[in-house]
């Protein structure tokens, strides 16, 4: 693909008094910085752009109105480290069958040896970074947070980072720039485990008088800032972070990384924390949604997004930028902490019209808002092809050129980002606790497996498996409330066989499935 001239962008860089920049130079800036701009548990219902009335997101909007609009957008999977990991990769999650939650203390999932997004770009020439949540595990499994960590993300192509390790909801609770944590003391040495408490090291359990947020389920082990976690952990006082400082903090860092990168093309992964429990707005943002904490962050990440959006137009760059906006899996409310966020959801839906939500087969596990925006190249409209955030490493490297072939499951789907294109993804296997379906054309099927209708009382989300095969036509049943198995045999056939042609037929004895 040729790639446009940004002729502003390129005078952008050249100041009063500046030495004229030589035409390699030129043609090298001319080629667009890249932004990932990633959601966390965000619902396709959450943006008014996909129907949502319950919560005010003008800035997000605004990117959608002046871009393209996916209406079949996907993440990889339902949750979160398989989809980042299919994300960066390129690959199907379910390849890896680590590719699971990863506990703060997990070794790293990408091999160091595979092509990567950040791998590619700089390859070609970009600078890349990273700012917010990676959650794709670090070191090899034994790792001392008391000394450089390694490997990470700067091992599989990001130049700098600025990562927290896991979640917000997970230990260790600390900032991690390029393998060091962030204002260690080391004369309080940080300890974590994610199986034994530290003796005398308070927990939820323990020590309820110091919660300011109750937990609902799971959450109950080590305490920091009033707030129970996933794990235990012990020192490193001075490193801890604030967790309703967080959002400004993961701006202020995305910020500094665009001023220091502006004379070069940059790719920058922005790992947004919200809305991911536990919920936690800055003093800014608390009651901004009247739906508690879940709708307060969300106006929270809508506002990081307009002040990034300021950032680029102020210095310059939108011209220059592809922005691409999506969320790593579906929504889901209550996921281990009292926050109001089923008592306070009065008639937003955070899914839409789509079933189920994060952990879920149905559509509205993987089904999320997708978007690209670059000024001036991206005429606005909305697109209902099918695409994937797998499908970005391809499509990034025909846009830039690259000549790399190892592009694993990614297809190639640049025109349809660009708006160029009706045509996505013909076929799509899409992942939920390492069970599979399909996703072709219209069609969805889900194959019969064991398991519960819901995955619990406490979440309430539809898991979606089923004893019999599952048939739905999204276009005329996007609710997925009409199983047409019995009244479609060919097409169900047709599904079976490209499913078993994709995804193969070793699913049979990896997953708990019910064969009919």
């Amino acid at each position: 693909m040729k790639l446009p001239i940004a002729v502003m962008a390129v005078f952008a860089f050249v100041g009063c008094g500046s030495t004229p920049k030589k035409q390699s130079e030129s043609v090298v800036q001319a080629k667009p910085n890249i932004i990932f701009i990633y959601a966390d548990d965000l619902g396709y219902g959450d943006l008014a752009v996909y129907g949502g009335t319950g919560i005010k997101t003008p800035n997000i909007d605004k990117l959608a109105n002046g871009g393209m609009l996916f209406t079949s957008g996907y993440a990889t999977s339902a949750t979160c480290t398989p989809s980042r990991y299919g994300l960066l990769t390129g690959t199907y999650p379910w390849r890896n069958s680590d590719a699971k939650i990863l506990p703060g203390t997990a070794p790293l999932l990408i091999d160091t040896a595979q092509m990567t997004i950040p791998k590619m770009l700089r390859s070609e020439g970009y600078d890349t970074g990273i700012v917010g949540k990676w959650h794709l595990g670090l070191g090899t499994g034994d790792t001392d947070w008391n000394k450089h960590i390694s490997p990470g993300p700067n091992e599989v192509g990001f130049d700098y980072s600025f990562i927290m390790a896991a979640t917000q909801d997970r230990v260790p609770t600390v900032f991690i720039r390029n393998g060091d944590v962030v204002g260690l003391d080391p004369k309080d040495p940080i300890e974590v485990d994610y199986k034994n408490n530290f003796p005398g090291e308070p927990t939820a359990i323990s020590n309820p008088e110091m919660l300011k947020m109750k937990w609902h389920h799971g959450h109950n082990q080590s305490i920091v800032n009033g707030i129970p976690r996933i794990g235990y952990m012990k020192g490193g006082t001075a490193a801890k972070w604030h967790d309703e400082d967080m959002a400004d903090t993961f701006l202020d860092e995305a910020k500094n990384y665009i001023n220091g990168h502006k004379n070069k093309p940059f790719f920058m992964y922005y790992a947004l924390q919200q809305p991911h429990v536990p919920r936690t707005p800055s003093p800014r943002f608390v009651g901004a949604s009247g739906l508690g904490p879940r709708g307060d962050v969300i106006v929270e990440a809508d506002w990081c997004v307009g002040e990034l959006m300021k950032k680029l137009e102020e210095d310059g760059l939108l011209e220059n930028t592809l922005i691409v906006f999506s969320s790593d899996n579906g929504p889901v409310l209550n996921d281990g902490y009292y926050d109001d966020a089923v008592e306070k959801l009065g008639t937003h839906k955070p899914a839409g019209p789509l079933r189920g939500g994060k952990y879920s087969l149905l559509d509205g596990g993987t089904r999320v808002p997708f978007l690209t925006y670059w000024k001036g190249h991206i005429k606005p409209g909305t697109s209902d092809a099918v695409v994937c955030q797998m499908d970005l490493l391809a499509s990034l490297a025909a846009m830039v050129g690259s000549k790399e072939t190892k592009l694993a499951d990614s297809q190639n789907v640049m025109n349809t980002l660009l708006g160029k294109s009706a045509v996505g993804r013909k076929a799509l296997v899409l992942e939920a606790n390492s069970k599979t379906l399909l996703r072709k054309g219209d069609w969805i099927m889900i194959p019969p497996y064991k398991g519960a209708a819901k995955m619990n009382t406490e979440v309430n989300i539809e898991m979606g498996p089923s004893d019999d095969y599952q048939l739905y036509n999204t276009k005329k049943d996007i609710g997925q409330q009409n199983n047409v198995a019995k009244q479609f045999p060919d097409k169900l056939k047709e599904m079976k066989e490209t499913f078993e042609k994709l995804r193969g037929t070793d699913y049979q004895n990896v997953q708990e499935l019910k064969l009919q």
